[in-house]
């Protein structure tokens, strides 16, 4: 049978992981995530994550540092980070995003 559960999530009440993302909505095969008003850095270690990410850009802008390229992230802007692929974030003004992970990035352990 299948799973008709429907679901709604606040933001505003969601728990916070511990590198600042905000988790929102989750299934069995993807979930999602919001950066809300990151601050600019540019000393992000570059890291490599088991699952695949494609985001959206809601406010500010940053730099994906993604295997050897160099993508301009602004308002509007929606992005896709391969799973095992090494990357970074520099955020160059507060950044507001919203993630989609598959499979969900907060199970097992794998966000951390």
């Amino acid at each position: 049978m299948t799973d008709t559960t429907v679901m709604k999530v606040s933001s505003g009440a969601s728990p916070q992981g511990d590198m600042g993302q905000v988790y929102l909505a989750s299934g069995k095969r993807v979930s999602m995530r919001m950066w809300r008003d990151e601050e600019p850095n540019a000393d992000k270690t570059p890291t490599s994550r088991d699952y695949e990410t494609v985001g959206y850009v809601i406010s500010g802008r940053a730099i994906l540092h993604l295997e050897g390229q160099t993508i301009r992230l602004e308002p509007g802007d929606s992005w896709l980070v391969p799973p095992g692929a090494e990357h970074a974030y520099e955020i160059l003004e507060s950044f507001t995003a919203v993630e989609a992970t598959s499979p969900p990035a907060q199970v097992h352990g794998r966000d951390e």
